[in-house]
């Protein structure tokens, strides 16, 4: 990056790496330290071009015991970790240096520098109103499993990173010779902790996964509102308000029940309650934070009367406030009613979903919060009366942000989806139906059949489930579900829950059966269907067919009359998801990209002609082939019309970290997205011509087709077993959730995570650029094609988007190293023809992006990353062609179960290692 001088990277790499030296010579000793240094000493030589030092690296690691292994590849490991660490405090500089070299203009692609472009654009203060009216970006987090790294190896970086932190500020000479030793001995409990986890996580474990990052976001939060209002108050004044949150979260974690056993109705209720329970919990230190701070005294300032009155109604109502009160002094006004909000907020932790004291009114007897809007109208008679005087406006700063985290986090952090698959409601149904004497032909019944039954009997009352204990089965846990979230709308306010996703939607009806139960056990519940509400029914088009069908699917569900007059309570708004992962695993890389852009297009006109506001939640993986990358970029890509400001992300596995563990860089990430969305919602790129349509359409359909023989040629899967390490990551305890939604399926039942992971791993990443190179190759022969694919890529985002994606995963590729992994199903010529389609595919595909894009060699256009990787790729190559000797070993005949499990154990810590070493992995 160019604001950082490279020695001082060099520096802080050198030093950190001398402390692990340090520490492997102390506690592992002189004849360990030295072999890691032949095979650190080789990767440089293999990587400089000297001659037959892979060779000798290759000799070198066959000649190691287990235990010779198993130290290096986590010496190896850390060091990963450790540099990835120090490039994030780089980048955290390069962000600064930027800030402070623009002041007092805003830096690039900052809320401020938005709202600019938008007044130099000569947007009114009319439209930009609107504007902000409109968005609405909700983070999703899910728990999908390609989070390799243990929290406790995640806490000791992150207490590493703390410290170089403080040491940067220049602290005595004693205190830095006292932080640097805290440093080795940090490095040194890493170096002795295990890094695998000995079995998988449970789902609450993952709960409290996804709740370790909210502490930062509660930080974060109020600086982005506040940068908000700065920027409407520099360029237009008072004109325009900033009304309400742009940005929310939500979460599957806990929901998510697609191919799940373990996320039962149970733990999403007490997901509800944890949720719940952490944000009341950040509301109450945040109250005594300010109790402490405004000590402000009616001697000094003049708070007005309706302070004073609200404090003695108050305690007129609630008669066990007088003593709690009595303890501060007569003027000291801020501070009782902070003391009034807390007990309030003590009495609303206390509500929980089996048990609610009565709640009527704001002030009700129990004094329980029915919701967290009386929480902020409490705040905001603080505020209004602090602002109302001279000096307390300047006091009122910290309650506002108080306020901001009101309206982002309420009194659920994050509201909780609930994700099934659309089978999985087929046999609820087929099971309540045929029980109930009402229907013993569901499964056979065609689209109409279905709509048609659940049209006429949506409002009468069925025996939805029998009067004995549920029996565990999926019929019954769907029910309980359904009636634990009745309960936990009614006790928490409908803002708990997110949506309703269906996973594999196929059909109109499959929306209208999710209708149908969430009404039926409503009844159940004995709760009248007159005003009933609930929450988004989102249909998840994962497929290409899916895909394509799409529109069909939407337009069948808008000319369903009941289900119409269940989206006008939800203001004529729908919501639909667009699945990424399997899309690409399912058509490859471009067609999937295209696809979901033809998709988004198409259901945008049909939500038009209906009247309709459409949401798309985009289901984004982390990783490349997953439709990860930048995602600023794929805001400013997505398609001209389809987007107007709301729009909902799923940010997954290994994501988290990398974007929320460092409260810079996670400011970063959430400026970045609320930038990007500004201007793709108030400055919207010009459609794309229909010459450029039908020339990606076409070069889309071919590389569907070569992405589509490359899959279906004969003995695919043995390769893709054979050259991957797939068997072992499907083992791996690092997601409660299973690999395969059919544990007896083939390659169609493979979840795109561990397909993705296992190419990833082996240094070809194939899913996200395979079929590139075929596709367009041919067309760079034509002067005219040429020419209009360069042009595409300089004036069309969406394209440009696809391109450096795939830019990206090519260079992180390396198939050189993929070439040893294909060395494994040497022997087999029907194999053999696999490895070179795929590798003429590769160099096909670096020429399409190379003379598209006018560049000489990959990432040329953005030197630190191409830099980045080529600084560890010293250091993941010693880790795949280890991985790639344990994979040959464990496949040997007569090896024992003991010898089989040691290197299971050591074959899952190179998967850990090179996901470290290529900053991704599913």
């Amino acid at each position: 990056m160019e604001h950082v001088k490279q020695p001082e990277l060099r520096n802080e790499i050198r030093k950190l790496g001398a402390m692990l030296g340090d520490v492997v010579r102390e506690l592992e000793g002189d004849d360990v330290f030295r072999i890691i240094e032949d095979l650190r000493k080789l990767a440089w030589d293999r990587r400089t071009g000297v001659e037959n030092a892979e060779q000798s690296m290759i000799e070198r690691i066959a000649g190691l015991s287990v235990e010779q292994l198993f130290t290096t590849t986590r010496v190896f490991t850390i060091f990963l970790d450790l540099l990835n660490l120090v490039e994030d405090r780089r980048r955290v500089r390069v962000l600064n240096d930027r800030a402070r070299g623009a002041y007092p203009q805003p830096r690039n692609e900052s809320v401020r520098d938005a709202i600019l472009q938008l007044k130099n654009a000569g947007k009114t203060s009319e439209e930009v109103q609107k504007l902000l009216d409109g968005l609405h970006v909700e983070l999703v987090f899910t728990a999908h499993p390609t989070e390799a790294k243990r929290r406790s190896v995640r806490s000791k970086l992150t207490s590493i990173r703390e410290r170089m932190s403080i040491i940067d500020q220049d602290p005595l000479p004693e205190d830095r010779d006292r932080l640097e030793q805290e440093i080795r001995i940090e490095i040194a409990k890493l170096w002795q902790t295990d890094f695998i986890r000995p079995w998988r996580p449970t789902v609450m474990q993952e709960v409290g996964r996804g709740l370790s990052f909210k502490p930062i976001l509660w930080l974060e939060i109020p600086k982005i509102a506040e940068e908000f209002r700065r920027g409407i108050s520099e360029y237009y004044g008072q004109t325009v308000q900033l009304q309400r949150p742009c940005l929310t979260f939500g979460s599957w974690i806990g929901g998510d029940r697609d191919g799940h056993p373990g996320v039962t109705s149970s733990v999403t209720l007490k997901t509800l309650s944890w949720l719940r329970r952490e944000a009341i919990t950040f509301h109450l230190k945040t109250c005594d934070a300010l109790l402490d701070s405004l000590s402000l005294s009616e001697r000094n300032i003049k708070l007005g009367g309706e302070l004073s009155q609200a404090i003695q109604d108050a305690e007129s109502i609630h008669s066990e406030l007088k003593e709690r009160l009595s303890t501060f002094p007569p003027g000291e006004l801020c501070r009782k009613w902070l003391a009034v909000i807390r007990w309030r907020l003590e009495q609303t932790q206390q509500v929980s979903i089996d048990h609610v004291p009565e709640a009527g009114d704001p002030f009700c007897a129990a004094g329980v919060y029915p919701t967290a809007q009386h929480l902020a109208c409490d705040v905001a008679i603080l505020v209004d009366s602090l602002r109302a005087t001279a000096a307390g406006s300047l006091c009122a700063e910290g309650v506002r942000s108080w306020q901001s985290q009101i309206e982002t986090f309420g009194f659920h952090l994050a509201c909780l989806d609930i994700r099934q698959n659309a089978k999985v409601y087929t046999e609820v149904m087929d099971a309540i139906l045929r029980r109930a004497g009402q229907c013993n032909r569901w499964r056979e019944m065609s689209n109409d059949e279905r709509v048609e039954f659940l049209e006429r009997t949506l409002s009468t009352k069925v025996l939805l489930k029998p009067d004995q204990a549920s029996d565990g089965s999926m019929e019954s846990e769907t029910i309980e579900m359904l009636l634990a979230l009745h309960n936990a709308r009614k006790t928490f306010s409908l803002s708990t829950i997110g949506a309703l996703v269906i996973s594999m939607a196929a059909a109109p009806s499959d929306v209208l059966t999710v209708l149908w139960l969430w009404n039926q056990s409503a009844l159940f519940s004995e709760l009248s269907l007159e005003n009933l509400d609930g929450p988004p029914i989102v249909p998840l088009l994962e497929t290409i067919d899916d895909l394509t069908h799409g529109p069909d699917i939407l337009e069948g569900m808008l000319k369903i009359p009941s289900y119409r007059r269940y989206l006008e309570k939800q203001k004529n708004h729908q919501m639909v998801m667009l699945g990424y992962s399997d899309s690409t695993k399912d058509g490859g890389y471009l067609k999937a990209c295209w696809s979901l852009y033809q998709a988004q297009r198409r259901l945008t006109d049909v939500a038009k002609k209906h009247g309709i506001q459409l949401t798309f939640f985009h289901g984004r993986g982390g990783s490349l082939g997953r439709g990860g990358g930048p995602t600023a970029r794929s805001i400013m890509s997505l398609p001209s019309g389809s987007f107007h400001g709301q729009i909902r992300l799923t940010e997954q596995g290994e994501v988290l970290a990398e974007r929320y563990d460092d409260p810079a860089i996670a400011h970063r990430h959430l400026e970045q997205v609320l930038s990007s969305s500004l201007i793709a919602a108030g400055l919207p790129a010009n459609a794309p011509n229909g010459t450029w349509l039908t020339m990606l359409e076409s070069i889309s359909d071919q590389s569907f087709l070569h992405y589509r023989q490359l899959l279906e040629q004969p003995n695919f899967v043995e390769f893709f077993r054979c050259v991957t390490p797939i068997a072992e990551i499907e083992q791996l305890p690092i997601g409660s959730r299973p690999s395969r939604r059919n544990p007896g399926g083939g390659l169609s039942d493979l979840r795109a995570i561990p397909w993705v992971f296992s190419w990833t791993q082996a240094r070809c990443l194939l899913p996200a650029w395979f079929g590139i190179g075929a596709a367009i190759k041919p067309l760079l022969d034509s002067r005219e094609n040429s020419n209009m694919l360069k042009t595409m890529y300089r004036e069309w985002p969406f394209f440009r988007a696809v391109l450096d994606n795939a830019e990206l995963a090519l260079a992180k590729s390396d198939m050189r190293i993929a070439a040893h992994y294909a060395s494994l199903a040497a022997g087999k010529s029907s194999l053999q023809q696999i490895t070179h389609r795929i590798a003429t595919e590769y160099e096909d595909a670096c020429e399409v992006v190379l003379r598209i894009s006018d560049r000489n060699e990959l990432l040329d256009g953005t030197p630190w990353l191409k830099e980045s990787i080529r600084v560890r790729n010293r250091f993941i190559d010693p880790l795949n062609l280890i991985q790639v000797e344990l994979l040959r070993r464990s496949r040997e005949q007569n090896i024992g179960d003991q010898a089989a499990e040691d290197l299971r154990h050591l074959n899952r810590l190179t998967i850990n290692g090179v996901a470290a070493g290529m900053r991704t992995s599913g």
